[in-house]
């Protein structure tokens, strides 16, 4: 357990490295990180042109001044809600939109450094574009569903610090997955096998996304995170299961000769 947590520390960091010295993957990493900065921007600004007019529906500004601030403190929060929110949408249109493509690419580049080639799925470019975007949904929209619950849980209960951690928890957890499952998606992988694998390694998934909760840096890591998340799966993951399978070969040609 403790071991696939420092792998997960390692891989991102080493995925990080590797980003930065190969031009290809850092112009990626960089344009990643410029689409969402970009869609982060656009619904901020379009929410925040909305304010006043929600305001107005909410709670028009009172006269008196003992209540006036309770009207600011109102405002406030909802501005909040607001760039909260247009954030949310941009992250999830950034992801299903452009992200999955740029992160695919980022870890073709990252298997043909590490093995010399890459394994194509047997499908058409637009069958697989589809396939990666119906892919990309559910692991974009799950763990923002379950933290949005736990967040309003934390509200309800007398629980909030352990709820808050546990969301923090759940979501970098789903965040590493999204990078760690590029290439077994890639493979045409069925999803029950590849949430299987995210069980068997979660560990590794809060190792690898611990980097998620570091503010400002978070930002770097999460852009170049495709090449570690692949770096890992090749080089750890895929040697596990040609070590399994070449013990499972053994095992019934000892049992072959026994018979």
């Amino acid at each position: 357990m403790i071991n696939g947590f420092v792998q997960g520390i390692n891989y991102n960091l080493k995925g990080l490295f590797l980003g930065i010295k190969t031009p290809k993957l850092l112009l990626l990493g960089i344009l990643r990180f410029l689409i969402l900065i970009a869609l982060t921007i656009v619904f901020a600004t379009l929410a925040i042109s909305y304010h006043d007019k929600l305001m107005a529906l909410i709670w028009v500004k009172p006269e008196s001044i003992w209540i006036v601030w309770i009207w600011h403190f109102l405002s406030w929060l909802l501005t909040l809600f607001m760039i909260g929110t247009s954030t949310l949408i941009a992250y999830i249109l950034s992801q299903v939109l452009f992200s999955v493509l740029i992160m695919d690419y980022m870890s073709r580049i990252t298997e043909r450094i590490i093995t010399g080639n890459v394994q194509e799925p047997k499908l058409s470019l637009f069958q697989f574009t589809f396939y990666l975007i119906k892919q990309e949904i559910p692991r974009t929209i799950l763990p923002i569903a379950i933290s949005l619950l736990l967040f309003v849980l934390g509200w309800l209960t007398p629980f909030g610090p352990v709820i808050a951690t546990i969301s923090s928890l759940i979501t970098i957890i789903f965040l590493s997955w999204d990078n760690t499952d590029l290439v077994p998606a890639r493979r045409l992988l069925p999803f029950k096998k590849r949430v299987h694998l995210l069980i068997k390694n979660l560990p590794f998934h809060i190792g690898f996304g611990i980097y998620f909760l570091i503010p400002l840096l978070n930002s770097i890591f999460f852009s170049f995170s495709p090449v570690g998340a692949t770096m890992y799966y090749l080089e750890v993951v895929e040697k596990q299961q040609q070590e399994q399978e070449k013990e499972k070969q053994k095992q019934e040609g000892q049992k072959k000769s026994n018979a």
